[in-house]
């Protein structure tokens, strides 16, 4: 057998740049790296050798160009995927947050963080955490609840079973997540006499799981006694690629759709059979059908409590859930009818054996005047007050074309895009509600913007999210990837302010003005932007908004944009309760009401 005497991490670096998809294109798109004395010297050396047959990306901060590689995954539909490294110590924890959000929303992601030093010679070493009951334990034991697949590599050899593991964890469907392989920093430099053959290109293809036959069956029969019967569409139909099969089987069996935060974008928005968003965030449109419907067909989607409505959205006692999911776990809960296989390849079968069955048409009017609801909301303002959020994204919504891309995250932005959002084309929608980490926005733009170089992407957040993590609008600038960034200015973390009004509480510490200060606080984002490379502004209204768009859709920089809004505003068509516990006993009325109305609705929990 010929070998090649490599070090463990040129071995590494050489068997990940010959990993391929189904494209026939390197199924990692580079690593994105953040240098210490943890992985410097072993894998900086081995990275610098390869150049740009596997590219290394610099950014600023370990969870931020995590997001980034995130986001990339997700916009390719987990088809390709990116890597991370980071030194030992507050490097690799920094990526943890990041590993969690991959982790919850299915998405493939490689983490290579440094570890102690294997031969523990200099025990313990700069930034180590000591276990002082178990010594195999070091800060990267804290990524094993948040990766698909864990391994140390304490000598050089055991990357030959850890590497094809972490391939087959991202690239299958079913069990599709973060892989963290801690990479002990003296092993990183050790020499191994390597097989040739490990380094020879490998294809990982898309496995196409198949319904069982007896779950097709029930599936089948479940759909033709069904009157009222209703498509939640979920990320797995984005991933599948099962968008056009999806919206043919719809129109073929006459069954309405509406769209999870992960599924929106799975039918154009403007198709009569797209009733829009579901659950808490929902249309009214999408909503009245759930709360009538008989049967739930859930496609690619894990039933968030965001979708289910803390599972009080099905009102109809007769209601039945099918799960097809390419997950057993996802197709079991809420006692479903499960039906695990691949969305595409289920869809394709199922219609197969429908032949021509259809279901009553829905109801078209609900949709006309779900439009109606939303177009009032995104409509231009009069006057001088400050706008709303929904009246930012009608203004950003009319600048930009079909092909964009919208990303966002967290606060009260996702609810109002989920709602509002006209997702002309799959993948115009790029939302992180599985985790909604406040930060992923801007990093996650610049991940978007890298997989989808010739779409528009806009980025939408707030004052809160942009305060947490904006340190990647200088890496979009430096590698020229532009990104459009609306900052929404409401001086605070407005959406959890609404929520504490919500349930009694009094405005406190989520306002900067409601915070413990000393001075009023008054940054000046457009000014933060630029000193970041990137071109911005300030506007004052919705219609200087709109003036500002046009010139930042021209821009070839990334191009920031503020502008104040009022934090209090929210859409208030559409919509569904959320489970929040609320305190039993408070001194104060407004939480006792608030507590009182919290226990009406949990009686109407299924």
């Amino acid at each position: 057998m010929a070998t090649i005497r490599l070090t463990a991490s040129q071995a590494m670096v050489r068997y990940l740049s010959v990993q391929m998809n189904e494209d026939g294109v390197p199924f990692l798109a580079g690593i994105w790296a953040i240098f210490g004395h943890g992985n410097v010297a072993g894998l900086g050396e081995a990275l610098h050798a390869i150049g740009d047959d596997f590219p290394t990306w610099r950014g600023h901060n370990e969870q931020a160009i995590a997001h980034a590689a995130i986001a990339y995954g997700k916009a390719n539909n987990r088809r390709r995927a990116m890597a991370v490294t980071t030194s030992i110590g507050p490097g690799a924890t920094n990526m943890v947050t990041a590993a969690a959000l991959a982790h919850v929303n299915r998405l493939p992601l490689l983490l290579i963080p440094g570890d102690v030093f294997a031969n523990r010679a200099p025990d313990p070493v700069l930034q180590q955490v000591e276990s002082f009951d178990d010594g195999t334990i070091s800060a990267n034991d804290c990524f094993k609840p948040v990766s698909k697949y864990f391994d140390r590599i304490t000598r050089p050899e055991q990357l030959l079973t850890a590497l094809p593991r972490a391939f087959a964890t991202m690239t299958d469907p079913a069990d599709c997540g973060p892989v963290t392989l801690a990479f002990c920093q003296d092993v990183q430099t050790e020499a191994y006499d390597w097989p040739e053959e490990f380094f020879e290109p490998k294809v990982w293809g898309l496995r196409r799981q198949r319904p069982d036959a007896r779950e097709l069956e029930a599936a089948i029969e479940a759909i033709k006694s069904a009157k009222n019967p209703l498509i939640i569409a979920g990320g797995g139909v984005l991933y599948s690629g099962a968008c056009d099969v999806l919206l043919a089987f719809a129109e073929k069996h006459q069954i309405p759709v509406c769209e999870t935060q992960a599924g929106k974008s799975s039918m154009p928005w403007d198709h009569p059979l797209n009733l829009g968003s579901v659950g808490v965030t929902g249309a009214s449109s999408a909503n009245a059908i759930a709360e009538k419907s008989d049967l739930i067909i859930g496609i690619g989607t894990r039933f968030q409590d965001f979708t289910t409505g803390s599972w009080t959205l099905f009102k109809n006692p007769d209601c039945r859930i099918l799960a097809l999911n390419v997950t057993s776990f996802d197709s079991h809960k809420a006692n479903a009818l499960p039906l695990v296989c691949d969305a595409r390849t289920g869809l394709e079968e199922l219609t197969a054996t429908l032949g021509n069955h259809k279901a009553p048409a829905p109801d078209a009017s609900l949709k006309t005047d779900w439009m109606a609801s939303v177009d009032a909301a995104t409509s231009a303002p009069s006057g001088n007050d400050l706008s709303s959020d929904a009246q930012v994204i009608g203004a950003v919504q009319r600048s930009m074309d079909d092909d964009a891309i919208l990303v966002s995250a967290s606060g009260g932005l996702p609810g109002e895009l989920h709602k509002l959002w006209k997702a002309a084309k799959p993948n115009g929608y790029h939302m992180d509600y599985g985790y909604s980490c406040m930060g992923y926005e801007i990093a996650g733009a610049v991940g978007v913007k890298m997989a989808h170089p010739n779409r528009e992407v806009v980025v939408m957040l707030g004052d809160g999210s942009y305060m947490m993590m904006n340190s990647e609008l200088a890496t979009s600038v430096m590698l020229g990837t532009k990104i459009i960034c609306i900052i929404l200015d409401n001086r605070g973390f407005g959406c959890i302010n609404r929520l504490q009004m919500a349930t009694g509480g009094e405005n406190f510490n989520n306002l900067l003005d409601d915070a413990r200060h000393v001075e009023t606080s008054n940054i000046d984002f457009a000014a933060h932007a630029a000193s970041m490379g990137a071109a911005s502004e300030k506007v004052n209204s919705i219609e200087e908004l709109e003036e500002a768009m046009k010139r930042a859709c021209a821009s070839e920089i990334s191009y920031a944009i503020v502008i104040d809004t009022d934090p209090l505003i929210t859409t208030e068509a559409g919509g569904h309760w959320w489970d929040v516990a609320v305190p039993e006993v408070s001194t104060r009325p407004q939480v006792n009401a608030a507590r009182a109305d919290y226990e009406n609705h949990l009686k109407e929990k299924k």
